[in-house]
């Protein structure tokens, strides 16, 4: 866990001046704690790397779409990027002016569509050639123009995990870039459609910029082949995916990636937009777990807990690594290999595996760290477990700003049809 705002103070661990077993007495565990002063300082680390270039920023929501976490952005002056209605309604309620809001997603329907053009968002990023024309008839109908930017996919190999990548030709999203002359050519011709921003991304958590430098440099080229045919690309939208290390790696040099930018793109005239999601926010969390049981494995120490994979996906879905730290200081260096599990009936329920960890016992607390993206976002209630609270620090105040799901939220929403009711 990097930068100042998670550390040791006085033998407990801190989120900034709050010491988290104060959370766990107040709210229980497990929880998901974020430092407000985490976020800002990495937005405002990006936002002064690209501020040369004079591009805006748009957080990507899907990396966590708490309300108070948007605000957070919203206050520093960021857009949003959303892949869903759910995260514009989201993104709006935050504070987030429409104008300011990219729409992206692989495939957004036809109410999805009519809800962004009603709602006036900046820009749609289109996906395929179906999607283009039920815009343009959409738009028609409401008898607006929407601006756009066509995603394509450069045909770029991230170097992440498979399930994280999303710019070579095999995978779902955007339009082969050879395709790409062509479809603009289309939009130029279909009513409600201003087809002035092209779009691309290629994955999330590269840690390795030389990517970018490939898709940037097959962008370029594309904005020629398209001046070129008629079409006037006025802005690019260069997505997001700059990582966070989480094993001691060096991390991605902003100035350096900002350089990458300038170099490739710089020069062609277009207003630019970045999408930041994983890189604002991973390392502001921390999910607070407590020791159900220490078990004295056949091959190592399994440290079971009450965090489990429905609150936090990501090392069963992605074989991610997140460090993690006993809230009580340790003593001293000794460290047990250990399995760090869930109490969910799944053998994949596990937040480490062969962890060299300090001793613990039940009842001590753990904090996982770089939890703020795609934590909470992606929990489930898996084995009708409640959804955790959501807790924000700012300096000496808390708030929680999702509380702990109730029982009754939880089962109340089912309805049994009329034939299973019990007898009255």
């Amino acid at each position: 866990m990097s930068g100042t705002e998670i550390e040791y103070r006085g033998g407990v661990l801190h989120v900034e001046g709050i010491a988290l077993p104060a959370v766990a007495a107040e709210v229980g565990t497990p929880a998901y704690v974020y430092s407000a002063a985490s976020m800002e300082r990495q937005y405002r680390r990006f936002a002064a790397a690209v501020a040369p270039l004079g591009g805006r920023i748009c957080y990507a929501v899907k990396a966590n779409s708490n309300q108070a976490v948007i605000a957070t952005f919203a206050r520093l002056g960021a857009g949003a990027d959303v892949v869903s209605e759910g995260e514009l309604r989201r993104a709006l309620a935050a504070g987030i002016p429409a104008e300011r809001i990219v729409f992206s997603g692989v495939a957004k329907t036809e109410g999805e569509l009519s809800f962004a053009l009603a709602a006036g968002v900046g820009q749609i990023n289109v996906e395929s050639a179906p999607e283009l024309e039920t815009l343009s008839r959409l738009a028609s109908t409401q008898r607006r123009v929407a601006a756009i930017a066509i995603r394509v996919n450069p045909d770029i190999d991230a170097g992440t995990h498979p399930k994280i990548t999303t710019g070579k030709a095999e995978n779902k999203f955007g339009i082969p870039i050879h395709q790409a002359v062509g479809l603009y050519c289309r939009a130029l011709d279909l009513p409600g459609i201003d087809p002035a921003a092209v779009a691309l991304h290629i994955g999330s958590q590269l840690l390795d910029l030389a990517p970018f430098e490939a898709a940037f440099a097959r962008l370029a080229s594309l904005v020629g082949e398209l001046r070129a045919a008629g079409v006037s690309v006025r802005h690019l939208d260069l997505g997001g995916g700059i990582g966070v290390p989480a094993r001691g790696e060096a991390p991605p040099d902003l100035n350096v990636y900002a350089d990458i930018v300038r170099r490739t793109v710089g020069g062609l005239g277009c207003a630019l937009t970045f999408e930041p999601g994983r890189l604002l926010v991973a390392e502001a969390g921390v999910l607070l777990t407590k020791v159900i049981v220490v078990k004295a494995g056949v091959h190592r120490r399994t440290v079971i807990q009450d965090g489990a994979m429905n609150d936090l996906i990501r090392p069963t879905l992605y074989e991610a690594y997140h460090p993690i730290l006993p809230v009580a200081e340790p003593a001293d260096g000794t460290v047990v290999e250990s399995d760090v599990v869930g109490p969910v009936c799944e053998s994949g329920d596990y937040l480490a595996v062969a962890r060299a960890l300090p001793p613990v016992a039940a009842g001590d607390l753990l904090a996982v760290g770089h939890a703020g993206a795609y934590g909470a976002v992606m929990s489930s209630t898996y084995n009708s477990r409640r959804l955790v609270p959501e807790v924000l620090v700012h300096g000496a105040d808390w708030s929680v700003v999702r509380p702990r799901q109730d029982w009754e939220a939880l089962i109340g929403a089912d309805r049994l049809p009329p034939w299973l009711e019990p007898a009255r």
